[in-house]
């Protein structure tokens, strides 16, 4: 099973950012657009992993999100990794606030009691709108930065949960399924 452990965001908050997108994905670029219904944060990737290691994931997710509150998560500002003269990833920003950064740094830790690997990299919360197709161009994305700033969205989210998420790749693109949603206090 492929899963990763991601913050989701409300249905209609989903619709409203995918709208906010519509003159980005207008323009034609090589990207492969993530749909509205998989828009969400993703707190931790963990990988291939046996079914059986479920329970346990789950035991140190509920410990590492123990004393955290439901938080509002504002999201807003578009860009690219790791540039956009030389996109990567196209993205819409999380604000780095403190709760998410203690929440994160503890979903790592309990992971890695566990076993899986530390991200290696800064925390950079965000939400994946889409990837670059293999062989684009640097030239399919000139003026990638002024259409990225000209896009419109902020909103806040009301997080109240940490999800584990199943990733089911297809060719007709991925699917996801929430396996376990831990409650954050209120």
């Amino acid at each position: 099973m492929r899963l990763f452990i991601a913050i989701n965001f409300p249905a209609e908050m989903r619709e409203r950012l995918w709208e906010a997108c519509a003159s980005l994905r207008a323009k034609r670029r090589p990207v492969r657009w993530v749909r509205a219904d998989l828009l969400h944060l993703t707190v931790k990737f963990l990988g291939e992993i046996d079914e059986g290691r479920i329970p346990d994931i789950e035991a140190h997710l509920r410990e590492a999100v123990e004393g955290t509150r439901a938080f509002q998560l504002p999201v807003r500002e578009f860009g690219a990794f790791p540039t956009a003269k030389h996109p990567r990833v196209l993205w819409v920003g999380c604000e780095e606030l403190p709760v998410l950064e203690l929440l994160y740094d503890s979903v790592e830790r309990g992971m890695s009691a566990l076993e899986f690997a530390m991200e290696g990299r800064p925390f950079r919360p965000h939400v994946t709108i889409g990837r670059v197709a293999r062989g684009a161009r640097k030239s399919d994305f000139k003026g990638l930065h002024r259409d990225l700033g000209e896009l419109d969205f902020f909103e806040e989210a009301s997080i109240t949960s940490v999800d584990v998420m199943q990733s089911v790749l297809s060719g007709d693109g991925p699917r996801y399924a929430r396996l376990v949603a831990v409650g954050l206090g209120r």
